[in-house]
């Protein structure tokens, strides 16, 4: 049995640049992952099957479930004749911005790769993710990106400074194809990327502040009051920048001094059901 982690990711920016022939958007994201995780087990089976297993019940455990689609992939591209049982324990909240199904997708391309030995590089597994969700190549990977096209383009990033991250989750789930539907192309406000760049080439955690941005965050507010009530209070206890993840609805704030973070935290417990307070993860996954 092989164990893997699935971490959460949060959108330092994120970007839509316009709508592709294809139906998809092309988008332009800087991407970084935090320490909650799922935790993924992996065990080979003789039967060709692919299982699920999960203790909670909101989870699809058939071909709905992004991991059970990443082994489908594997199996089917290099005619794997085993099979496979998965089970997550998760910790990610589902359908939160946080990338929790593709980082299981990810974590479940990287254990197979190493159970049924397969010898796949990391751009190899990524581009298979990417058939998956526009999230799973970068999750392959993790540490910090620029995530380019439909999000499958990965360039590495340095890692922002260590800090704490607040994240907080209203008691609502959100359509992330909602989301882009109503979007409205010609009146946005377009985050700084390249500014992100360099503020994370020079490890200057005040210029992250300033140029964290998403212009998926109007829309979700508009729909979502819950969102702009969370960012309000994110702020108001005193978080050094605030933003929403992905299409939401988690919330998430920077914050540098520890001991700001019990004051956010319980504050924010009055508001929200999740309330989590991780640390960034630098380091990109290794396929050893």
């Amino acid at each position: 049995m092989l164990y893997e982690k699935a971490s959460a990711k949060i959108n330092l920016t994120l970007d839509v640049l316009h709508r592709r022939p294809d139906g998809f958007h092309e988008v332009e994201m800087i991407m970084t992952m935090v320490d909650l995780a799922d935790r993924i087990w992996l065990r080979a089976t003789d039967d060709g099957r692919i299982t699920i297993r999960t203790s909670e019940q909101y989870v699809p455990s058939d071909r709905r479930n992004l991991a059970y689609q990443a082994a489908e992939i594997l199996q089917s591209r290099y005619a794997i004749s085993k099979g496979v049982e998965i089970t997550l324990e998760k910790s990610i909240p589902v359908a939160a911005g946080l990338a929790g199904g593709s980082s299981d997708a990810a974590a479940t391309l990287r254990g197979l790769n190493r159970l049924w030995k397969l010898g796949l590089g990391a751009v190899e597994l990524a581009a298979l993710g990417s058939q998956i969700g526009s999230d799973v190549a970068f999750c392959v990977h993790g540490g910090t990106a620029l995530a380019t096209g439909r999000g499958e383009i990965i360039e590495s990033l340095p890692a922002p400074p260590n800090c704490w991250v607040i994240l907080a989750k209203p008691a609502i789930s959100v359509s992330t194809s909602d989301i882009y539907s109503n979007l409205d192309l010609s009146v946005m406000n377009h985050p700084n990327t390249t500014g992100m760049i360099e503020a994370l080439r020079k490890s200057d955690y005040n210029k992250i502040c300033k140029t964290v941005g998403n212009v998926l965050e109007p829309v979700t507010m508009n729909l979502y009051p819950q969102v702009v009530m969370l960012k309000e209070q994110m702020k108001k206890f005193g978080a050094d920048a605030v933003l929403m993840s992905g299409s939401g609805p988690t919330v998430f704030g920077l914050v540098k001094h520890e001991s700001r973070v019990p004051r956010i935290y319980n504050g924010l417990k009055g508001f929200c059901p999740e309330v989590y307070a991780v640390r960034m993860m630098g380091e990109r996954y290794t396929l050893d």
